[in-house]
């Protein structure tokens, strides 16, 4: 079953086409990393799916459902989260308010003003607890190092617990520790059926993290599959290392 499907994607910019009829899908519950070399589409098609991209033409399917447009704001709702290579956080907001405003089902800024119910509390302190950060939960996002915004923004992502992730670069960066505690993270969200695409240049960890591969190369699909089957491809090396 998939949980998101892409039939004969387009995107131009002016007279650039970042992606050109692009057929893809994703399986529910499994990993499925995006590679390919700079200007292939990559975050292009994540910027899409997370509605900071228009379709230009094609279609987008979530559970079956055609996506007519996709609301940055309304994702939730959908069902996909994403985080950022460039991390985006509220800066003026302590690492513990950042998770219990998206616990909050009520307009953000409010949440900060008005009680919040003792569950939330608990389940802040367990996702901050699990990527290492309830000992920061006072601290302001802006006096983060960068390996902490990135698990900040992840355990974002673990607390709106929807049942797709877009993980855009999510260890770069970062030194060794904090991406094993990354890969532990994420393979827990993969054992509790969440849908992950990920988009990463390390060929280790796309190999170890990764159910299925896609490849893109100048807006198209070069290649899909099983990880080390399409890795060993020559025309997937020629592309993405350029040899």
């Amino acid at each position: 079953m998939h949980a998101l499907e892409i039939k004969n994607l387009t995107k131009s910019f002016g007279g650039v086409h970042a992606i050109r009829g692009l057929t893809v899908s994703f399986a529910q519950g499994k990993i499925t990393s995006v590679i390919g070399p700079n200007g292939s589409g990559k975050t292009t098609l994540i910027h899409i799916l997370s509605g900071m991209h228009t379709v230009g033409s094609g279609t987008v399917s979530c559970n079956n459902h055609v996506l007519r447009t996709i609301n940055p704001e309304a994702l939730p709702r959908i069902g996909i989260t994403r985080t950022f290579q460039d991390v985006r956080l509220f800066e003026q907001m302590t690492v513990l308010d950042t998770i219990l405003v998206v616990l909050t089902p009520r307009n953000p800024w409010h949440a900060l003003f008005k009680s919040t119910a003792r569950s939330h509390y608990a389940r802040a302190e367990e996702v901050l607890t699990r990527v290492g950060l309830w000992g920061k939960r006072n601290e302001y996002a802006y006096n983060l190092s960068y390996g902490q915004r990135k698990l900040l923004e992840i355990a974002r992502v673990i607390a709106m617990d929807t049942p797709i992730i877009l993980l855009d670069e999510p260890f770069a960066g970062l030194f060794k520790e904090m991406v094993r505690v990354i890969v532990g993270v994420i393979n827990e969200l993969k054992a509790s059926g969440k849908t992950i695409i990920l988009i990463e240049h390390d060929m280790a960890l796309i190999r170890e993290l990764s159910n299925h591969v896609v490849v893109m190369d100048a807006g198209t699909l070069l290649a899909e599959g099983n990880p080390s089957e399409v890795l060993a491809r020559r025309d997937v090396i020629e592309a993405y290392l350029g040899e």
